[in-house]
């Protein structure tokens, strides 16, 4: 891990310039103010838009104001899927800065689910966390660690700091040398345009002949479709595939999703 270290470091503050504007049928007091916020890949609106809500508040009335909310061209964007993995999956064609607009009233009580506070995002945080190690450690390491251990991970996340959060992180990307890898790689391939979110399946890194599985042997195996004669192509509903919390194809685990994006045509 120490030599991909300066990769790790890139994933994890990698930027996305933001600008919040309030929907217009919101009732104020007085015309808002667009806000601009860069927003990290690895993390959750919800997390990192308390300077946003602040902002727009001082113009509501607050009788008006209840759960925010926010949304892209349309489309509810769903607090319990990270950033990057949004901005990839509905405006990664779009000009920066990402246009998002923020709702405080009209919840879309079938598109999203509710967030009231920061416990909720920890608790879907770890428990993605603890389904990625039962993948690879049969769930032995993160079993292993202590309250403060997965309280250190959560931390670090929440509050941006890369040494904090990998000091933790790195004892759930090892494994015994006798292994030569994880049980199983934790991925999910995302969809935007079908019923089905995402594909998910049991990968082995290593091959039965003993030979390491590439991302294109991942591929062929569970979107055989997305293999042509002249090598992967991901067609329009196929748009990255992601990593599970922490888990990592090869060591590469940036922080937290290794994404792929595809070549729109």
């Amino acid at each position: 891990m120490t030599d991909d270290k300066d990769v790790l470091r890139d994933v994890w503050f990698g930027r996305i310039p933001t600008c919040f504007t309030l929907y217009q049928d919101e009732i104020t007091e007085r015309e808002a103010d667009p806000y601009y916020l860069l927003l990290p890949r690895i993390s959750y609106l919800t997390l990192v838009t308390d300077k946003v809500k602040k902002h727009f508040q001082k113009v509501m009335r607050q009788e008006e104001v209840s759960e925010i909310w926010f949304e892209y061209e349309g489309t509810p964007l769903k607090w319990h899927y990270p950033i990057g993995l949004l901005f990839d999956l509905h405006a990664s064609n779009t000009a920066l800065p990402w246009s998002i607009t923020v709702h405080f009233k009209n919840f879309p009580e079938k598109d999203l689910l509710h967030c009231h506070s920061k416990d909720v995002i920890e608790a879907h945080f770890m428990a993605c966390i603890k389904e990625a190690d039962a993948l690879k450690h049969k769930s032995q390491v993160i079993n292993e660690m202590q309250k403060k251990d997965h309280k250190q991970l959560w931390m670090g996340l929440q509050n941006d700091k890369f040494e904090q959060f990998w000091a933790i992180n790195r004892k759930l990307m090892e494994y015994p040398p006798e292994d030569n890898g994880f049980r199983y790689i934790p991925f999910r391939i995302y969809q935007a345009t079908t019923e089905r979110p995402f594909i998910q399946k049991l990968f082995r890194p290593i091959a039965s002949g003993g030979q390491l599985h590439t991302l294109g042997d991942l591929l062929k195996d569970v979107c055989p479709s997305a293999i042509t004669t002249e090598g992967v192509t991901l067609q329009g509903c196929l748009l990255m595939i992601m990593l599970c919390y922490y888990s990592c194809v090869e060591e590469m685990r940036l922080m937290k999703f290794l994404c792929v994006k595809s070549c729109r045509s």
